[in-house]
């Protein structure tokens, strides 16, 4: 252990000026760590972390995790790789590089370290999922050659590099897979269902909701999603995942339109557009493993994490964002 003389881990957090990156770089400090942030900008931003540059425990590096990465940290979360269609569909090339030549470099950098390392890796790979809801021994059922494929193959083939890590290296490795999250510090034009919502309702324009609105989802507040994860992170060298974090709590994408508009009073209408391929028609976590393993689940409802959320928004509107 490389911690220093009060005793103080050092936590690496790729992807650290992200929507759930900032948060856990927030919560690691607060557990008295010294953290390690490590993004390139390109969904993650500055402003996401501005607030704790000021700590001396924390320190701000830009880089690209395609590239090696040498510093002297004892544990890693690896969440570098943007999460929405928007972001990861713009360079899907550098999207799958993102997520496979990053998970080799720090591997090889925990296995140099001798440190722990944990993957955010998605409910993506269930696919346009046949099983519901998705247990963890589930194999999924994705379209390897489709438009969401530069993500949901590369963060399968993520998971594949930590498992054969861990057999061939013994290294010690947590596999999340996080279902969707929201909260404050989301990008408001990321592309996302919440964010979508939330931004067009506070501005007046029409809702767009793509399909009928039949389609599922599970939303699970970030700070549920932060707790989680370090639990994952702190659990025994033998809990290794994939384990599901995410919300249980299914609601169509219908019934999330009518909640925003009517938690910010808003009056605009619902306009509806056509699906695109390989959207997914539902998902929900089976969290049975987390229960059990982590004693985890969520604490946020749905009504009070949206309350948050809009409000935060309502914030990004009046400084202009």
């Amino acid at each position: 252990m490389r911690q220093d003389y009060f005793g103080r881990k050092r936590v690496l957090v790729t992807g650290g000026a992200g929507f759930i990156g900032s948060h856990l770089c927030e919560r690691l400090l607060r557990e008295g760590c010294e953290v390690v942030c490590v993004d390139n900008f390109f969904s993650g931003t500055r402003a996401n972390v501005t607030h704790l540059l000021e700590n001396r425990d924390f320190e701000l590096i830009r880089h690209d995790v395609t590239f090696p990465l040498y510093v002297e940290v004892d544990e890693i979360y690896n969440l570098a790789c943007p999460a929405s269609p928007v972001h990861y569909q713009h360079d899907p090339v550098q999207t799958t590089k993102t997520s496979v030549h990053g998970a080799i470099n720090l591997l090889g950098l925990a296995k140099r370290l001798d440190a722990r390392i944990y993957q955010a890796s998605t409910s993506e790979v269930y696919g346009d999922p046949t099983v519901h809801p998705q247990t963890e021994d589930y194999w999924g059922n994705v379209n390897p050659i489709g438009p969401r494929a530069c993500y949901d193959e590369a963060k399968r083939c993520a998971e594949t590099l930590f498992f054969d890590y861990r057999r061939q290296h013994g290294l010690g490795i947590k596999v999340a897979r996080i279902f969707n999250t929201y909260g404050p510090r989301m990008h408001p034009r990321d592309g996302r269902v919440v964010s979508n919502f939330v931004m067009q309702a506070l501005q007046g324009h029409p809702i767009t909701l793509y399909g009928d609105g039949s389609q599922t989802r599970s939303f699970c507040y970030v700070d549920d999603l932060v707790e989680g994860s370090m639990r994952l992170m702190e659990s025994p060298d033998g809990v290794t995942g994939p384990i599901n974090l995410g919300n249980p709590a299914e609601c169509t994408v219908l019934e999330l339109a009518e909640t925003v508009i009517r938690l910010t009073g808003s009056t605009s209408r619902i306009e509806y557009r056509p699906l695109p391929e390989d959207d997914p028609k539902q998902r929900r976590p089976d969290i049975t493993r987390a229960r059990e393993v982590l004693d985890w689940q969520p604490a946020v409802s749905l009504e009070d994490g949206l309350t948050r959320t809009v409000e935060y928004f309502r914030h990004v509107i009046a400084a202009g964002g």
